[in-house]
């Protein structure tokens, strides 16, 4: 029983810069398969290794598989749609199947779009999978693919979605197979360092509307931080990894897990050969104030702060003074700790003005974080708020919702004029810390990874990769006027998917009027608040 595991060729100019990052998934997918007795596993990664079509069709071939296995987030979609195209046609017995949110949620979007796909594993798929390679393999496929939970599929012009899987109630059971990764490709540029990038928890127990984890995961389970230390201190002695990312949204939510990480990583001495780096809020910061330290010596060198948008500001949404404080305040206590501070701002709503842009280079600049990241807004197509969004929404070409292009186009400006003042605010920043930040603060590490940041900034804006200067023809100011996104303006929203995105808007309003109906009876607001606080809060 042969399995061919693929990632597809998706290049963007965003995160890529800093490094060429391992394809986590097929890792954790190919673990649990050998869990299960399958050992015939082969891995392609295509976007490291830049492979065309043609050589991703002969590299599948010569393999010859039973099972070809993709997955995709939004932004790469069609690469994914794509591959598996290919896979039908060099091997076309082998049974083709697409995982990951994209596919998770609009299901019935890629099913209309890619009919040649036999099947998609909707949510955290290493169970799911187990339970499909197992049908393949009894030769019960695709007769009994209504009976395994969490699988999309076509039967005929029907598109058929099983029940819902459960989650992954173990995680710790889980023991990834990083062996199957090239290690030798992925490396971290401002350290120069093999990069890794592990989770420590699943899910996450707040529910915003513009966001897709909690959607996808579901139940919020954090693993045993030593079992966690345990697959560091394994990427680290039997593939040379110097430098690793948590993969999770906030791992500092549980902040007794999370020191007990931290504590793990300092008794085994691992501080001396990796380093990491983290996402987490602002809110989180303040409240470790005092453990600030101790993460530091656990190794923890990079945190990257959601910060604000100043068109958020302007809408009044929250109190903006406040807000500012707690953000200069977070920013003072990781520098105060020593560790690196990344400040992300999201641009390109739909009220953004050359002013609201102006002020977060301001905000960036009063501030003083090491690094600053200006990202476009994109609402994910199954997130609430997409849907809430209506007409304002006018690119459904998902290849490009991937951060760096302008999907909304602000009232005040054309998209254009959105990148360039956004270029403008990086322009300004980092030639201010390239001649009198990275060079002349601090000696040793901090120093080196300062320059390390800069180079692969300068490297990326070099080659044009950075924010894909180079295939939308921005080549400063001269060149707003040349400026091509290249939409795919044929991509429409399919049908199936609108039909299914209003028959849940219906129940979504039933529910609104059923609570509404309890309130009335009785349910006041502060037994409402009581009891979600209950049901949210991290496990202690």
């Amino acid at each position: 029983m042969r399995v061919v595991l693929v990632h597809p060729n998706y290049h963007s100019g965003g995160a890529e810069i800093a490094g060429s990052w391992p394809p986590a998934w097929a890792a954790y997918l190919a673990g649990s398969l050998r869990a299960a007795g399958y050992d015939d596993i082969h891995f392609i990664d295509a976007m490291t290794n830049d492979l065309d079509d043609a050589e991703v069709g002969r590299r599948i071939a010569a393999l010859s598989p039973d099972v070809v296995g993709c997955t995709a987030i939004t932004p790469s979609i069609y690469k994914a749609e794509r591959v598996l195209e290919i896979a039908r046609d060099v091997c076309p017995d082998a049974v083709r199947i697409l995982g990951g949110i994209h596919a998770t949620f609009m299901y019935k979007q890629v099913l209309s779009e890619a009919p040649w796909i036999d099947a998609i594993v909707r949510g955290e798929g290493e169970e799911i999978l187990v339970a499909l390679i197992t049908a393949v393999d009894a030769g019960r496929w695709p007769d009994d693919r209504g009976s395994i939970a969490g699988l999309a599929f076509r039967d005929g012009e029907r598109i058929v979605a099983t029940q819902a899987a459960p989650t992954v109630k173990n995680l710790d059971a889980i023991d990834p197979d990083w062996s199957l990764l090239e290690w030798s490709k992925y490396t971290y540029v401002p350290l120069g360092v093999r990069v890794a990038i592990p989770n420590m928890a699943r899910g996450c127990p707040f529910t915003c509307s513009f966001c897709s984890q909690w959607k996808f995961w579901r139940d919020y389970r954090v693993r045993d931080p030593k079992k966690v230390v345990d697959e560091i201190e394994t990427l680290v002695r039997d593939h040379q990894v110097g430098f690793f990312i948590l993969a999770d949204e906030e791992p500092t939510i549980n902040r007794k897990k999370f020191i007990a990480f931290c504590e793990e990583l300092i008794a085994r001495g691992l501080p001396d050969k990796v380093k990491w780096g983290i996402n987490t809020r602002v809110t989180d910061i303040l409240r470790d104030a005092e453990l600030l330290p101790l993460y530091r010596r656990a190794g923890l060198v990079h945190v990257s702060l959601g910060t604000e948008a100043a068109a958020q500001l302007r809408l009044d949404r929250f109190n903006k003074e406040t807000k500012i404080e707690d953000n200069r305040r977070a920013i003072e206590l990781l520098r105060e700790a020593d560790i690196f501070i990344e400040a992300q701002f999201i641009v390109g709503l739909e009220n953004e003005t050359a002013e609201t842009l102006e002020e977060t280079y301001q905000m960036a600049r009063g501030w003083d974080p090491d690094l600053a990241n200006w990202a476009m807004y994109t609402p994910w197509p199954f997130s609430s708020l997409f849907q809430e969004l209506g007409d304002k929404v006018e690119v459904f070409d998902f290849s490009k919702y991937n951060f760096v292009t302008p999907i909304m186009k602000p009232e005040a400006m054309d998209r254009a004029e959105l990148l360039d003042r956004v270029m403008n605010n990086y322009r300004r920043f980092y030639m201010r810390k390239a001649l009198f930040h990275y060079p002349w603060r601090g000696t040793g590490f901090r120093r080196r990874y300062l320059l390390g940041c800069l180079k692969a900034f300068l490297k990326a804006g070099f080659q044009r990769t950075f924010y894909d200067l180079g295939k939308v023809n921005y080549w400063g100011p001269q060149s707003k006027k040349s400026v091509d996104f290249h939409f795919d303006d044929t991509r429409r929203i399919a049908p199936a998917q609108t039909a299914d995105w209003e028959s849940a808007a219906e129940r979504a309003a039933k529910k609104r009027e059923s609570r509404l109906a309890v309130k009335a009876c009785g349910g006041g607001s502060e037994q409402m608040a009581e009891l979600v606080d209950h049901e949210t809060a991290p496990p202690a």
